[in-house]
């Protein structure tokens, strides 16, 4: 969690930077001087960009980034202290909850760019993202706790990353993990040098790019819905999705290519 450091200049310029780049749409929290807080006016951008995102078939990734040496420090500690309000508290979680949702329904994977300190709901963003890229001194905790406050809400995308024992000790202590230890509990993809992280990233979006777009979004959609499913239910249904997609022209290109030994020409497919 975090407190604000006020800065009237930084209000005048947008919460969240975006900038679409041959279809990879760079999403910039643009709070530096707050550490890049979930304020309102940061959860709205957010909301708002993403929405946005959702409806441009000329986005193919959204890369989730950070100004300044803070990822995000979680929400925003001076507005909460400000609105000692059931009815605001429940509100200001539940709109974070929706940010969230929104990053799982997007059609498009959405990676996070981690330069520096995630903690709290910071933490919780890293976890919701579909994948992650963090630089090797890029740090994370859920540190709730550490004011009184357990993160209940950061522990459901984090539970879904990580081993329930280790993700515990992480809510209950507060405490610190590096990038390396988040790579080895899956909470990240890859960690790189800082100056190699932009790369890295680049690296990783190509990859998506050179997939047929349709392809990719429904199976990120069959990814987290088979998830909340006993084991039958989610065979059902990926039985069910594989038939579907092994009849798309797109795989009818795709294995028509791959027997021809030739690239496949997705745009016919």
């Amino acid at each position: 969690m975090s407190a604000s450091i006020p800065n009237t200049a930084a209000a005048d310029l947008p919460a969240v930077l975006t900038v679409n780049t041959g279809g990879v749409l760079r999403l910039t929290l643009n709070r530096p001087q707050q550490y890049n807080a979930l304020s309102e006016e940061m959860l709205a951008a957010l909301r708002a960009a993403l929405a946005a995102a959702a409806d441009d078939a000329s986005v193919r990734v959204v890369v989730l980034a950070a100004a300044g040496k803070a990822f995000c420090a979680g929400h925003d500690l001076r507005q909460i202290q400000e609105n000692p309000r059931r009815d605001y508290y429940q509100w200001l979680f539940a709109e974070c909850a929706r940010m969230v949702g929104q990053i799982r329904n997007l059609p498009q994977p959405v990676i996070a760019r981690v330069q520096g300190v995630a903690t709290a709901g910071g933490c919780q963003l890293v976890a919701a993202c579909d994948l992650a890229v963090a630089a090797d001194t890029a740090r994370f905790a859920v540190s709730g706790i550490n004011i009184g406050l357990f993160c209940a809400t950061p522990a459901v995308p984090l539970s879904r990353n990580i081993g329930q024992k280790q993700a515990f000790e992480m809510l209950i202590t507060g405490e610190f993990i590096d990038a390396a230890t988040a790579r080895e509990r899956g909470l990240v993809n890859r960690v790189v040098a800082a100056d190699a992280l932009d790369a890295q990233i680049d690296e990783l979006a190509h990859a998506i790019l050179s997939k047929p777009a349709g392809i990719v979004a429904a199976g990120k959609a069959l990814f987290y819905r088979q998830q909340e499913m006993g084991t039958t239910a989610a065979y059902q249904l990926a039985v069910q999705a594989m038939a579907d997609n092994v009849m798309s022209p797109v795989a009818q290109e795709g294995i028509s290519a791959f027997l021809g030994k030739r690239p496949p020409n997705w745009i016919l497919g």
